[in-house]
């Protein structure tokens, strides 16, 4: 079916939802939004269904997240009448709609006679995942875009597992899903009905408790955070999210007294009017909570993103102002911490494995290295570090100790299978405490971990290209580097091209190496000096990344070496 003709279906369908009949008809004439609109449908990437907020197939909307869970209903049927009956587990943010797509979720599975488990007002991404596995639900579904701004939402599906569904498991949902004709005339039952037949099950505090109970056990050292409660002082801001409950009782289930919040963003707002993007990754995230950290001369600034799977972090240098840490540096903090303590206790396994994406930094490798523990490298997107974690839980293989994406992810205990920033908040609070004990602040244990391992540096350069044009754009710019491998970066040489696409390492001499990964649409160059560049389309946003990785001796040696690096890849994208 062409664009022109959704569009004419979706104009003809008399029930139509209000505001989207009104939307569209608002678009009459305007053929660039139309098309936009309903060219193609949304689709599945690495972190689920993620767009903007609207009318037509390529939007969030209701008929889109009927059409999706409409899939998914199909795939668990095929599974069995069995596994259909543990049902679904839906929780949901504060952006806009959240509430009524987790409830439109619920309908389409109450139709086909599948339980959803649904929280009773917004909880974090995390707490969706430890649901999943604390409910033995089939699966679990998020509403959520994550940080993205405030004019869109988005859709994650989880596996039993508690971690996002693997690429096989999207492939199916997604024939099932694009099987589906017409997803404005899917059937959705009555929420009473489902209710009062038992299809529809709201959570609340039970799960809660059972969650928060666990987040104690991350906490390393209670005598610690013990002595050191009453002389800490934390800032947090939830950007308008979900972080704001659990993250405040995790902190004081923990001991910490010295929590103070910043009240601008401290209630769910779905326009997250203080920010301009609602993401703990961008220096913008924290101008509020550096006003009031730098009233209190707090230790440690910290900000979770909407649906509180992200953690960032600010901390205090030398002359009192604070620096925003990258998502990098943070982990490396929270390993670093991690090991030195298992090892100082005692209970270091001999087999145990730190797990990493592909675009994140060498210096918790490094690091990991240093204590003896060893560091697996996985595909971008947290599914495949859950996917580890449960290989090493059946084969024994291994024992997990600590897993991390670059993009401000991070994970301490594995009765969570996503990024957990509710967990990272406590262990980064720890950290902060042990440091602040020995006289220094989180900086200063950043400075003495660089001069211990080298001084590291990464950068992430994101190029928008939206709508039709931008995805021809950023296909061409990969097939480009493709056939055109570039011989070095910034006059260094390129050494090693590792292509996931064909699973292929290769080196200078011409050899190949099968890479034991499944395939993904990312380039990796190592270089002769032992730093990286990576590039990799996102799977959610209309976005094409390219990665930095450097090492030197010196801050000011790597901060040049980064600033050169980036230079080059300009150059060779502008060509």
């Amino acid at each position: 079916m062409s664009y022109q003709e959704t569009i004419a279906q979706w104009n003809n369908f008399a029930l139509l939802e209000p505001t989207l009949k009104e939307e569209l008809k608002s678009l009459e004439g305007n053929e660039e939004a139309l098309k936009d609109a309903f060219f193609a449908p949304l689709e599945f990437g690495t972190a689920g269904m993620r767009g903007i907020l609207g009318v037509g197939i390529n939007r969030m909307n209701i008929y889109t997240v009927r059409q999706a869970t409409e899939g998914l209903a199909r795939l668990m049927e095929a599974k069995g009448e069995e596994e259909k009956k543990r049902g679904v587990a839906i929780a949901y943010d504060s952006r806009h709609q959240s509430p009524e797509f987790a409830m439109e979720a619920a309908k389409t599975l109450g139709a086909h006679g599948i339980p959803a488990f649904v929280f009773e007002s917004l909880r974090p991404t995390p707490e969706l995942s430890f649901a999943v596995r604390h409910l033995n639900a089939l699966t679990g579904i998020m509403i959520t875009a994550s940080h993205n701004p405030a004019d869109y939402n988005g859709y994650k599906v989880y596996g039993d597992d508690g971690g996002q569904m693997t690429p096989d498991d999207a492939d199916a949902l997604t024939d099932y899903v694009r099987a589906i004709e017409n997803p404005l005339t899917i059937q959705v039952g009555d929420e009473a009905e489902l209710k009062a037949a038992g299809l529809i099950k709201m959570l609340g505090e039970e799960v809660d408790a059972a969650y928060l109970e666990l987040v104690k056990t991350v906490t390393v050292d209670p005598a610690l955070v013990h002595e050191m409660s009453k002389e800490m002082k934390l800032v947090f801001t939830p950007l308008h999210g979900t972080g704001q409950m659990m993250g405040e009782r995790a902190l004081k289930n923990a001991g910490f007294e010295g929590i103070y919040l910043v009240p601008e963003q401290a209630v769910a707002d779905p326009n997250f009017s203080t920010v301009k993007s609602p993401n703990p990754e961008e220096a913008g995230a924290f101008e509020y909570a550096i006003k009031l950290g730098t009233e209190l001369d707090a230790d440690i600034l910290v900000a979770t993103d909407p649906d509180a799977d992200r953690l960032g972090a600010a901390v205090r240098k030398a002359k009192g102002e604070y620096v925003v840490l990258t998502g990098n540096q943070i982990a490396s903090l929270m390993l670093d911490y991690l090991l030195r303590a298992k090892k100082a206790a005692g209970t270091l396994p001999a087999n145990g494995t730190a797990l990493k994406s592909i675009v994140s930094s060498e210096l918790p490798t490094a690091i990991a290295k240093s204590y003896g523990a060893d560091m697996v490298d996985v595909l971008t997107g947290f599914k495949f570090i859950a996917e580890k974690i449960k290989q090493y839980e059946e084969d024994h293989s291994k024992e997990f100790l600590f897993g991390f994406e670059e993009s401000y992810g991070y994970l301490a205990k594995p009765f969570v299978r996503d990024k957990d920033a509710i967990q990272a908040l406590v262990l980064i609070a720890e950290v902060a405490a042990y440091y602040k004990k020995k006289g220094q602040t989180l900086y200063d244990g950043l400075v003495e971990i660089f001069e211990t391992h080298g001084y590291y540096k990464e950068q992430t350069i994101s190029v928008t290209m939206s709508g039709i044009t931008g995805a021809e754009k950023i296909k061409a710019l990969m097939a480009k580097f493709r056939s055109e491998a570039p011989a070095d970066f910034a006059g260094i040489a390129v050494s090693i091209t590792e292509d996931f696409g064909n699973s292929t390492k290769t080196f200078t001499d011409g050899s190949t190496e099968s890479i034991d990964m499944p395939s993904s649409n990312v380039l990796k160059y190592f270089l002769e000096d032992g730093s990286w560049i990576a590039i990799r389309p996102s799977g959610t946003e209309p976005k094409i990344k390219f990665y930095i990785g450097a090492k030197a001796e010196s801050q000011t040696a790597v901060d040049e070496k980064v600033a050169a690096f980036e230079a080059s890849i300009r150059s060779l994208t502008a060509e």
